[in-house]
Formats: C-alpha cells, structure tokens, sequence
C-alpha cells in the first residue's frame, strides 16, 4: 500500500514493461541504470531491468497497463530523445500469458527457442492461423488474446517464420525468450 497526495491508501501493483527495438545493432542505445532512474523519477518502486534489450519491472499504483505504456512512451521521448514503443503487463497479466502457452512442451524441451511476442492489440487468429499455414518449415505459432507463442525447433538463425508472421499480421509487437519470459514473471514474485 501507498499514499497518494491526498493521503489515501492504494494498493501497489506489479508491472512488467518490455520495451521494443532498443539496443539493437547499435541503435536506440539506453542503459538500463537510465531506464531505471526514469521509472523512479517517474514515482515506481522497485525498478529493476533484465538483460540490455529493454525488460524492467517496478510496482506503482493500480492503472490500467495502456495508461502506464502511454506514460512510460512519453517520458521516453522527453528524456532520451527517442520513440519506443512499450507492452506493459501486470504481474497477474504475465502469469496469465504463461499459464495459457498453448506450446508448453516445446518450451519445456527448449525454452531457448521458444518466444513469447507480445502486442498492445487482440491478435487476428484467422491471421495467425493463415501465417502457420504458409510457414514452410518446422515452426509452428499459435496466438492468444495479445501474445503471440512462436516455437523456432531448429532456431530462429535461418528461420523465414517470423517474416511470414509480421507480414500477416501487419502489426509490431515485441519477443523474449520463454526463459527471459520466466526470470521476469520470477522478478515480480510470482511463482
């Protein structure tokens, strides 16, 4: 529980932000300690990152995840100097992605190639269901609500699936790892 200004009591929430498209090659360059200090600024508790490819979770009052995305983008560009898009989850909202993996086996074999791809959107299934069909190899991807379960059995290195993919659904999420996927749900307490 915290105050607010006016002194009223409210519960403090988990939140998972994962950050799209930084660090990569080079470009869009944040260091994590920043993006840490930003939340804190920002009034977050907790803020811890994973990795350099834009994962933190920090607690904050109860909002709804797309205000906080909204918020967080802002301050992004105010102090960086960059856009980027953010897929914030609640500690409860990334569980709840876990527990509906519909490939749970092929992450339990090989958590390394499978990814978690997350959007601020419902995902078109009949799109998904079209990108699978016109996968010519062995990856397979399944959808629920905003996430997007993709299984690379011989690695993304050479994989063309993740182009078929974006090109049918025509929208930009972010991917982790399943076992990134898992440190992160660990950050935040959950089991």
């Amino acid at each position: 529980m915290v105050e607010d200004r006016f002194g009223v009591r409210r519960a403090m929430t988990f939140y998972v932000a994962l950050l799209r498209g930084i660090n990569v090659g080079g470009n869009k360059m944040v260091a994590m300690a920043e993006l840490r200090d930003m939340l804190t600024t920002l009034g977050f508790e907790d803020a811890k990152t994973l990795l350099q490819s834009g994962n933190a979770v920090f607690r904050g009052p109860a909002k709804a995840p797309a205000k906080i995305e909204q918020q967080l983008e802002a301050a992004m560009t105010k102090r960086f100097g960059m856009s980027c898009d953010y897929h914030v989850r609640t500690a409860d909202e990334l569980q709840d992605a876990i527990d509906a993996n519909p490939l749970k086996a092929e992450a339990k074999k090989d958590p390394s190639r499978m990814l978690l791809s997350f959007y601020k959107a419902p995902l078109d299934k009949a799109a998904v269901k079209q990108a699978q069909a016109a996968i010519t190899g062995p990856e397979i991807v399944r959808c629920d609500g905003r996430h997007l379960y993709m299984y690379f059995p011989d690695g993304q290195g050479n994989s063309k699936a993740a182009i078929v993919v974006g090109r049918a659904l025509k929208v930009h999420g972010t991917a982790r790892n399943w076992n990134t996927v898992l440190k992160l749900a660990a950050l935040t307490g959950a089991p």
